[in-house]
This record gives C-alpha cells, structure tokens and sequence, in this order.
C-alpha cells in the first residue's frame, strides 16, 4: 500500500500579511442521518471525545472535533491514522439505525491560515460575514472560497482552518496566497 501525503506535501507561504499552511493527514469521517438521535449521537461524540456542536458550529480540540455540516450531517475529526478503527467504533454504535458514516479523509485538503490579518484574507474570499461580532471562534460555515465549495471555522481569534476538495487543494492555496499577498491589507477589522 502506497504511503498517505497530503494534496501539496506541506506548502507554506509566510511572506504576506498571515500565514498560509497546508494543514498535515486529517482523518475525516462524514456521518448523515438523524442528528436528534441518541445513537448517531453517541457514533460521533464517541469518536471525537467531544460534545455534539449547534447548527453552525465546530466544536474542534486539535486533531479531533465535530462539524456541523447540515441538518442531516456533521464532518467528525479524528487523527488520520485512526480512521478506520474510528469507522469501526462509529458502526457498531451506530447498529441498526438509518445512517451513512464514511471515510473522506483522502477526498479532502486541510489548510491553516494565521496571524492578525487572517479575517482579512478570508473576507475576500468567502461571502460571509466576518467581522469580529458575527463570526467567532468555533462558528462553522460551509460556503465557498471563490468558486470552489469549501468550508471553515476560526480556531481561535487569529486562526482559520479550511477544509476543500482535495482536487481543488492547488487552487485554494494559490486563492489564499493571493489574497495574503504582501501590501494587500485592507485592514477594514483592525481598531
């Protein structure tokens, strides 16, 4: 079996007004089903070791979190080489009921983006509101980033993480790098 690498092998660019990474292996499960329900719950929480979170938002503790993606799907984090025993775990709770919990973990892209002027850079890319009141750290959203889908949420104050198609990984990035070009601060958050 081939060794796992991430879609651009670990791309940095820390020459403009926030950091760019790509972020390392994620493992990524996709569950769908009734998110009111007790063992679909309890598949996602007991993977993560972390609470269920609300509509629109990620409840994330480095590697390993919960996503909420829509009302019938949450994105659970968990290291990648943990997956397919994660899978497992997430099945047998799971039992009999109506769900479909599946690995993405190699369909997607990971990426970081730091610093101060971080919301700046995500501001002119996404059509959300990103302003300090309006979205704060552990607020989700899935949206997109130009013209690809993508979705994100602030870990802390200064920090994005963003998750796309792995497919378009080149074209996030080089979305990104340009709107953290060096000199291209709005600086329309800044006090």
């Amino acid at each position: 079996m081939a060794e796992a690498v991430t879609a651009l092998g670990g791309v940095a660019a820390d020459d403009g007004i926030a950091r760019i990474t790509e972020g390392g292996l994620q493992g990524m499960i996709t569950l769908r089903g009734d998110l009111a329900n007790t063992s679909i719950k309890n598949a996602a929480t007991g993977v993560a070791a972390v609470d269920m979170p609300a509509q629109g938002k990620a409840n994330c503790v480095e590697d390993r979190g919960i996503a909420w993606m829509s009302p019938d799907e949450v994105l659970v984090l968990c290291p990648y080489e943990a997956v397919d025993a994660n899978l497992a775990k997430m099945h047998a709770t799971l039992g009999e009921t109506f769900a479909l919990a599946v690995d993405v973990s190699d369909a997607r892209a990971v990426f970081l983006v730091e610093g101060a002027q971080a919301r700046e850079v995500m501001a002119k890319l996404a059509p959300v509101d990103l302003s300090p009141e309006a979205f704060t750290p552990g607020m989700f959203r899935r949206t997109r980033l130009a013209q690809v889908p993508a979705a994100f949420w602030m870990r802390d104050a200064t920090t994005f993480q963003i998750v796309c198609f792995r497919s378009h990984a080149a074209y996030v990035f080089d979305l990104l790098r340009t709107a953290a070009a060096p000199g291209s601060a709005v600086d329309f958050f800044t006090e």
